[in-house]
């Protein structure tokens, strides 16, 4: 026998019973192997926003020279989704297609130049169905529906919750404020596109490399679409080139390929184009809110209604937790003792909508700070002090059961209007010139896992050897805002040795422990919370070992600068190396797990469980324009933001997030927009992407970004790992209002919509010209089929927490008393 290694490789597939690709290959030298080589996937997308599909003929694109397989909707039976409630999608549309961009049919080719060539070969014969392109005509039209599912009609979701009676609250109010506000759509603009390789190993299972944020979530979602075990199927994530949402949905691009795998055998690689990209989306949901609160003369909010509509899109996607977060966050910035939200998604024939960066809550928080700003206005009062006048108290419960740990905000709002000289120019900059401030608060992670279950929502294990080598496994995925670096940091902290020697193994489904995913900003405290839980339950093994050598009790043992000793003694010392060789010895292979679970929400209705967290972060922040009244333009020359991260473990990464988030938020406020339009008539009057290319689609550049000022505030939460929470998604949340409160301190003219656009600057300057209200906006909220509210008693009123009966209303009585008032 030769001395050359043997292999296994793959060579001709043989067709299994289930289905699968059974390798049988030949018996090959190491010098002798050749691989199976990659194949390409593209795929077909429908060039109509809504129609049935009477017919797929892929008999040309199956015999096009270099095709290995075509699919279509007949081999994708089963639907998947993100959320339990939302399993409405096929990888391949079978019957139908509900925007334009909806996948019908895939070629699996040599190359992606000859796959893309099949794609010109397939026929497909629609038959067109009326295209719902807005709310309003969501709302106007319940047939056809576009899904046959939902509260009714077109409505996808539809809910009403009140907190203490609202009515009551406003009708004693000393003023009552209503706005309409309009939040245009966007999506996330990633470098990286979204790609995909699938592949079946010697065994038959199937492994996908893919750019998500969410592998466990994925690994769920295949086995369900492809009907394939659980426990056959690996997937991992690659550090992503940005995600900011656009990544933690389910697609299906990286369904496709993994049939395709499973079906030839053979490694299948798709990657989209930015075209595709857009089409896919999953971005900002656009949402219409109205918003009545109550104040007092002095500036104290009695109770809040909010109202909100949001489109959807042509899927359910992470709807209904998008739908709950235009409303349940709303009271845990500010001091709100009733509150009641209104929330209605429907879905219109466009791209779905989903999560992007903040995750439905940028935009309640835009038109809740401009709303303030008004308030502000008219009682005569400076805006910062309104508001530090509201702050809610720490260690708290909400009107509407969200409890509050640590809360840094006042101090958000005093750094914030110290080093930007507030007091020295708002109100008193020349014309054009201007500046305003917003504040917000996040998530540090939902408290309720996607689907319900008891079981942890992240995982850390740990592996050590005598070599004095650490390395760690966590499912939590790099998205590019270092969660690897905060994992070895964690640990290296806990464990006394230095951060570099830690090694992570992470976003792996197949060799690490679970964790839900890069989403909600829950990666620090969720993961690093299972972190020091099992690096803690490992130093107790070593600190054990050590101290027989030290002849010292294992609780005066200390871990230091890679070094274990006795606290009272520090020359009786070993390196961290030897102290592992020690506990290797005494216990054999060295390992720990250590997991997480967010405390119970205090809330006990139904939907409760929407907005709960282990801690808020909270951010203030000051924007200073120049407006140039000729031409409408808007330059930003300096942003402060100070914001409450509870502690900072990498202040590096975490002053990256930060600006990253001004960056997203400015482009918000000023010119992003996921806008579409009617093709004329004669070219089949589809509803299509107006802008989908980076050509088109208006972002910052470099140049347009201006000198940012960031203040991290420190207030370390109890809940949080070494008291840190937050910082990847709250500080964009205050920029979008903060630029519309300055337009209006540089000339006078609201703008109750984003972006904030020339066009619009001009609109309103024209307005006041005429001394007509100087205001952009929404000018009516459309009338919604709202249900009745669960109502719940705030803790303030003795509430349990449960829904009980609500207060009997005199609504003619109630609406004249605040008329009146």
């Amino acid at each position: 026998m030769s001395a050359r290694t043997r292999f296994n490789v793959i060579g001709k597939p043989r067709r299994r019973v289930d289905g699968r690709a059974k390798v049988t290959g030949q018996t090959r030298f190491a010098d002798d192997i050749k691989l199976p080589r990659m194949l390409h996937c593209k795929i077909l997308r429908s060039p109509l926003p809504h129609a049935r599909i009477e017919s797929i003929d892929v008999a040309r694109a199956e015999a096009h020279p270099g095709v290995h397989l075509v699919l279509t909707g007949k081999d994708f039976p089963v639907t998947y989704g993100m959320m339990p409630v939302s399993q409405d999608e096929y990888p391949l549309a079978p019957e139908r297609v509900r925007y334009v961009g909806d996948p019908v049919a895939a070629v699996i080719a040599r190359d992606e130049q000859t796959a893309a060539q099949a794609l010109d070969l397939i026929d497909v014969r629609y038959q067109p169905l009326k295209t719902i392109a807005t709310i309003e005509e969501a709302l106007a039209t319940p047939e056809p529906r576009i899904h046959d599912y939902g509260e009714r009609g077109n409505i996808h979701r539809n809910q009403s919750y009140e907190f203490g009676d609202v009515e009551e609250a406003l009708a004693h109010a000393d003023h009552v404020f209503e706005d309409v506000f309009f939040f245009e759509g966007n999506t996330h603009l990633p470098i990286e596109q979204h790609a995909a390789v699938a592949t079946v190993d010697a065994d038959g299972k199937l492994t996908l490399w893919s750019s998500t944020q969410v592998p466990h979530y994925l690994h769920r979602a295949l086995s369900r679409a492809l009907q394939f075990p659980a426990a056959h199927i690996r997937v991992i994530a690659c550090p992503n080139g940005g995600g900011f949402g656009g990544k933690c949905d389910l697609h299906n691009h990286e369904i496709v390929v993994s049939r395709a795998a499973l079906r030839l055998g053979r490694p299948v690689k798709i990657c989209l184009s930015r075209e595709e990209v857009f089409y896919m989306h999953r971005g900002r949901h656009p949402v219409l809110m109205k918003m009545r609160t109550g104040v007092t003369r002095d500036g104290r909010l009695t109770g809040m209604s909010v109202q909100t509509l949001l489109d959807g899109g042509g899927y359910g996607g992470y709807g209904a937790a998008s739908t709950f977060y235009t409303g349940v966050l709303q009271p845990v910035t500010y001091e709100l003792p009733r509150y009641r939200f209104d929330a209605a998604r429907v879905f219109t024939n466009k791209p779905a909508c989903g999560p992007k960066r903040g995750h439905g809550t940028p935009q309640p928080r835009f038109g809740q700070e401009v709303q303030l700003d008004k308030i502000a206005e008219r009682l005569g009062m400076d805006p910062a002090e309104l508001r530090l006048n509201i702050v809610a108290k720490p260690n708290s419960l909400t009107a509407n059961w969200l409890r509050i740990g640590s809360i840094g905000l006042a101090e958000c709002i005093h750094k914030v209007v110290d080093a930007s000289g507030w007091k020295d120019k708002h109100r008193k900059l020349p014309e054009g010139r201007g500046i305003g401030i917003a504040c917000a608060a996040y998530l540090s992670g939902a408290g309720v896992s996607i689907y319900w279950n008891k079981m942890p929502h992240s995982g850390v294990q740990l592996l050590l050897d005598r070599s004095g080598q650490v390395t760690v496994f966590c499912g939590a995925t790099e998205i590019g805002q270092g969660s690897d670096d905060v994992l070895a940091a964690i640990v290296a902290e806990v464990l006394g040795i230095d951060a570099f020697d830690v090694r992570c193994v992470t976003g792996d489904t197949g060799i690490t422990p679970v964790d839900l995913g890069s989403y909600s900003s829950r990666v620090t405290v969720m993961m690093g919370n299972a972190a020091i839980q099992a690096a803690e339950r490992v130093r107790e093994l070593i600190a054990d070992a050590a101290a027989d050598e030290l002849d010292v009790l294992p609780e005066r043992v200390v871990f230091a600068r890679g070094q274990v000793f006795a606290s009272e003694d520090p020359s009786k010392t070993m390196s961290f190396r030897e102290a592992v060789a020690f506990a290797e010895t005494k216990y054999g292979t060295l390992g720990s797990v250590g997991s997480y679970s967010p405390p119970k929400a205090p809330g006990r209705y139904k939907g409760a469980g929407v907005g709960p967290s282990p801690a808020y972060s909270y951010t203030a922040c000051v924007v200073e324009v120049d407006v140039d009244p000729i031409t409408g333009w808007i330059t930003v020359p300096k942003v402060w933001v100070a914001h409450d991260i509870g502690r900072t473990i990498n202040p590096v990464l975490a002053r990256g997030q930060v600006e990253g988030s001004i960056y997203m938020g400015l482009g918000e406020a000023l010119m992003e927009e996921q806008v579409f339009r009617r093709l004329p008539p004669k070219l089949s009057n589809a509803l299509v992407h107006k802008i989908p290319s980076l050509l088109e689609y208006k972002s910052l550049t470099s140049l347009d970004m201006p000198e940012v000022e960031t203040i991290l505030v420190e207030d370390p939460d109890p809940n949080c790992p070494f008291g840190a929470k937050e910082v990847g998604q709250g500080p964009l949340l205050p920029v979008m209002p903060a630029v519309a409160n300055a337009v209006f301190d540089a000339v006078g003219v609201r703008i109750d919509e984003v972006p904030i656009t020339p066009d619009k600057i001009l609109a309103a300057l024209a307005k006041k010209a005429k001394g007509e209200v100087a205001r952009v906006g929404p000018d009516r909220f459309p009338d919604v089929p709202y249900p009745e509210p669960i109502f719940v008693l705030p803790p303030s009123e003795g509430g349990d927490g449960n829904a009980t009966k609500a207060p009997h209303r005199d609504e003619p009585a109630r609406h004249k008393e605040a008329a009146a008032s």
